[in-house]
């Protein structure tokens, strides 16, 4: 494919109108080009700058104050070398204090971001570290504690991009912005005026803060010119507590080649792909017959997320071939994945997820009153009994006040303590950990720094073959599910890893412990 020949292709699309009875005409007559986030790497002396910054954005016609890194909204994409260190220069401008995480890299303590890393306003902060780790879509966020939904719900993502020689050699689509697109995926909630509607509450820190208009890098329901052939979609969940279901409007299979961290032995194919808040899957999907379609996320069966407009499917991106060729391919194979270790005789640790029977209470009660049953989708039957909810007809702000709900989430009976790490691991050696949500109803994403984990079992069951590959977060539902971890990095007290939930509000609220290595 000629690139000029694709600019020009693209260009001369523009922005058209909806095709009539297409699936998705219904959305928008007419569609903005998918925004892509620029591809930036290290310069001459190995550096990258990433400003932290607020802007405004437009939603709908209405203007909102968004945070970005080195723009308005979001921020770029890092492209990385396996074994090339970098050193990422970074400038808070906001008025409140941040930090980045590096989520899904395999980087010491002291570089890893967590809640301990915290640049004040004004300040500046050098990371400095080596990527070892296999080729991955990983991404960047804050964990300032108790503020990271609100910053992240305010704009602050951005991708990075691992490189190595086995991924190179595949001949994958690898045009960026071209065959190879970013496709970040949030939920957000507006006020009557357009601005970012960001509350902390008894609701959100029980089942999560969702919002009701879906953005896909920061624009609402976006086109993309694709050439004709393999297209790439790098999807990352990056929504504070809202799982997704992709699929195409027209059922053409999704071959999944990559999960969090890194490469499959070999493609999976799907009709649909279920993603957690965190996670990242690298999809192939074939655009040779030129016809138009919608990359949809479909109805998820778990509490507030069935609410109207996600209780049918709901498109996230339209793709448009064109007539020129794409260039990459779909091999049979792809990298080799190691066999999972002996498991006998490791250490075993257990992480029992739970959540203050009254915050639980409490915010159901909530969700209910707002949403109706329908927002109650995904719980367990006569849940909602407790011996009545009503509580001496408690109102929301009543609730609010009632209870310190910013420590209501915990792991091991105990909220997140900053200063106090939960446990030491060892460097180097395998460990096997069971994150437990028994008699929980709610989803837990979870996530663990420092590492890419292997799935022995998630709730119970085997991992479905895409998950079986490197990951980083692991569903955790009213069951068992455990993984394999090593660590390869030192983490002292004062840099401790995080394992959490990364539904963002339950981490805020406590389901949090830090750990060293």
């Amino acid at each position: 494919m000629q690139r000029r020949d694709f600019l020009k292709y693209s260009a001369a699309l523009g922005v058209i109108s909806a095709i009539p009875g297409w699936p998705g005409s219904a959305f928008a007559a007419s569609f903005q080009a998918l925004p892509i986030p620029n591809l930036v790497t290290a310069d001459a002396q190995n550096r990258l700058l990433l400003t932290i910054q607020a802007g405004k954005s437009s939603f709908a016609n209405k203007t909102a104050t968004t945070w970005g890194y080195n723009g308005n909204l979001l921020g770029p994409a890092l492209r990385l070398r396996q074994g090339t260190p970098v050193t990422v220069d970074i400038h808070n401008q906001l008025p409140e204090e941040t930090t980045i995480h590096w989520h899904g890299l395999e980087v010491p303590g002291e570089v890893d971001g967590g809640p301990q890393g915290i640049i004040k306003p004004g300040a500046r902060r050098s990371v400095t570290f080596t990527p070892t780790q296999r080729a991955a879509t990983c991404w960047f966020h804050p964990h300032q504690h108790g503020k990271t939904g609100h910053q992240v719900a305010m704009g602050l993502a951005g991708l990075v991009l691992i490189d190595d020689n086995d991924s190179r050699m595949l001949r994958l689509p690898a045009q960026w912005g071209i065959d190879d697109i970013p496709v970040i995926v949030q939920d957000k909630k507006f006020t009557p005026a357009g601005e970012v509607d960001y509350q902390l509450d008894v609701m959100s820190a029980a089942v999560g803060w969702f919002g009701d208009t879906l953005l896909t890098n920061g624009a609402i329901y976006p086109q993309h010119a694709a050439p004709n052939g393999w297209l790439r979609l790098r999807l990352l969940n990056g929504c504070n507590a809202r799982s997704l279901n992709f699929a195409t409007s027209d059922k053409r299979p999704l071959y999944v080649v990559a999960s969090d961290g890194g490469l499959l032995a070999e493609p999976v194919k799907l009709s649909e792909l279920p993603m957690l808040p965190g996670e990242r899957f690298e999809v192939l999907v074939e655009t040779r017959d030129g016809k138009p379609f919608d990359l949809l996320t479909l109805p998820v069966t778990q509490m507030g997320m069935a609410v109207a407009p996600f209780d049918k499917p709901h498109p996230v991106l339209r793709i448009q071939p064109l007539r020129v060729v794409a260039s990459g391919e779909l091999p049979d194979t792809l990298v080799n994945v190691p066999r999972l270790p002996a498991l006998e005789g490791l250490t075993q640790r257990t992480l029992q997820l739970s959540m203050d029977p009254m915050l639980d209470m409490m915010g159901m009660q909530a969700l209910a009153e707002k949403y109706g049953e329908q927002a109650m989708a995904g719980m367990h039957h006569g849940s909602m009994n407790h011996g009545g909810m009503n509580h001496g007809g408690m109102n929301h702000g009543d609730m609010n006040h009632s209870m310190d709900f910013h420590s209501g989430n915990r792991i091991n009976g105990k909220a997140f303590d900053m200063n106090t790490p939960g446990f030491a691991a060892a460097k180097g050696q395998y460990e096997r950990w069971v994150i437990s949500g028994e008699g929980d109803m709610m989803l837990h994403p979870f996530h663990i720094h420092g590492t890419q984990f292997r799935i022995l079992s998630e709730n119970g069951k085997p991992p479905a073959a895409h998950r079986a590959g490197w990951k980083d977060t692991v569903n955790v539902f009213n069951a068992r599910s455990e993984v394999l971890v090593k660590f390869d990095h030192d983490a002292p007290k004062e840099h401790a890893y995080m394992a959490h939930c990364h539904l963002l509000e339950h981490e805020d609220t406590g389901m949090m412990v830090g750990f060293t290595v």
